[in-house]
C-alpha cells in the first residue's frame, strides 16, 4: 500500500517538472513538506488527504488546477498509451454528444444552445457543424454555458469561428512550459456550418462554468461579441496534465497558460465576470429578456 509521504513525494515531483510557473514551485514544496513534517496528514483517509493536500496546495498556490484528486476504481499506474488514451477519450467524447446537450428554437426565434463540454474540433467538427447550422435562421442566440466544466483549446478556437467573420480574429493564446513556446489561435477561414453574424448573442455562465467553457466566454466578452449573463465563473485558465501518483490517486498540474491578446491575462483565480450579474438559475430568463429588449 503507498504511503502518505510517497504519495506526497510523487505529487511534488510531477509539480516541481512540470507546474507551468516553476518560480513557485520551491514554496509549494517547501509548504507541503512542513505540513507533513507537523502530521497535518495523518490519519487521514484517502480523499480526506486529497481533500486536505488539494486546500494546502491552493493556499500557497492559488492555482484551480493545482490538486490531488481521488478515484474510487483503482489505475494502472504504468503510463497509458497515446493511441489508448485517445481512443478512450474519444468514446468519452462520443457519448456526451460532444458537448451539444440541446439545441432549440424558443419562442421569438431565439436559438438556445445548451453546451456541456468543449469537445477537440477533430472529434466535435460534425456535431458542431451540425448544431450552427440548425440555430443559422434564428434572429439571437442563447449559448448555455452554466453546466460547462472545461474541454479543448482547438474546440474553443472552433466554437468562436462561428460568431466572427474569417480568419483575422486572434482569439488567444497559449504558453506551454515544456516546450517554452506560445500558440496563437486565431477564428479559422473555413468552416462547415454557416458562421452566426450581426446578430445578438448572450452567454449563460454559473460558478461551475471551468476552463474552456470560461475561454469561450471570455474570448466572446472580450472581443464584445456577447453579453454574459449569470455568475461569474469557476477561474481556472490553465491547460492541465492528470497524472497518476497512486493507485487511487491523481495529481493535476497545469502545464500550461492561457494570455490573452486582448486584455494580456486571462480569468486565473477570478473567473470570468458577467455583464449582468444574476443567479444562476435566473439567468436564461434574464438573458431573454436583454435579447427580447435588443431585437424590439
Amino acid at each position: 500500500m503507498t504511503t502518505h509521504h510517497e504519495i506526497l513525494e510523487a505529487a511534488l515531483a510531477r509539480i516541481t517538472a512540470g507546474y507551468v510557473f516553476p518560480e513557485r514551485t520551491a514554496a509549494v514544496e517547501t509548504a507541503i513538506r512542513r505540513r507533513l513534517a507537523e502530521g497535518a496528514y495523518e490519519g487521514l483517509d484517502g480523499p480526506g488527504l486529497c481533500e486536505r493536500v488539494t486546500a494546502d496546495l491552493q493556499e500557497v498556490c492559488p492555482d484551480k488546477h493545482l490538486r490531488l484528486l481521488w478515484s474510487e476504481e483503482p489505475q494502472s499506474m504504468d503510463e497509458e498509451p497515446e493511441e489508448l488514451a485517445r481512443a478512450r477519450f474519444a468514446a468519452y467524447a462520443r457519448e456526451q454528444n460532444y458537448g451539444v446537450r440541446r439545441v432549440e428554437q424558443l419562442d421569438g426565434n431565439i436559438g438556445y444552445l445548451d453546451l456541456r463540454m468543449i469537445a477537440p474540433a477533430e472529434l466535435g467538427g460534425p456535431a458542431i457543424a451540425a448544431a450552427m447550422q440548425l440555430l443559422a435562421g434564428t434572429a439571437a442566440l442563447v449559448v448555455d454555458l452554466r453546466q460547462c466544466r472545461g474541454g479543448s483549446p482547438e474546440g474553443v478556437q472552433l466554437w468562436c469561428s462561428h460568431f466572427f467573420p474569417g480568419d483575422e480574429v486572434h482569439l488567444n493564446d497559449i504558453y506551454e512550459r515544456a516546450t517554452d513556446s506560445t500558440r496563437q489561435y486565431w477564428t479559422l477561414g473555413h468552416l462547415a456550418a454557416p458562421r452566426y453574424l450581426d446578430r445578438p448573442v448572450a452567454v449563460l455562465t454559473s460558478d461551475v462554468t471551468f476552463s474552456g467553457g470560461e475561454e469561450l466566454a471570455y474570448n466572446l466578452q472580450v472581443l464584445e461579441r456577447a453579453v454574459l449573463v449569470g455568475e461569474t465563473t469557476g477561474g481556472g485558465a490553465h491547460p492541465t496534465a492528470r497524472i497518476a501518483v497512486a493507485p487511487h490517486v491523481t495529481v493535476t498540474v497545469p502545464s500550461a497558460r492561457s494570455i490573452n491578446p486582448v486584455t494580456g491575462t486571462n480569468w486565473e483565480g477570478v473567473g470570468v465576470r458577467p455583464d449582468v450579474a444574476v443567479p444562476a438559475d435566473q439567468a436564461l430568463e434574464a438573458a431573454l429578456k436583454h435579447l427580447r429588449g435588443q431585437l424590439g
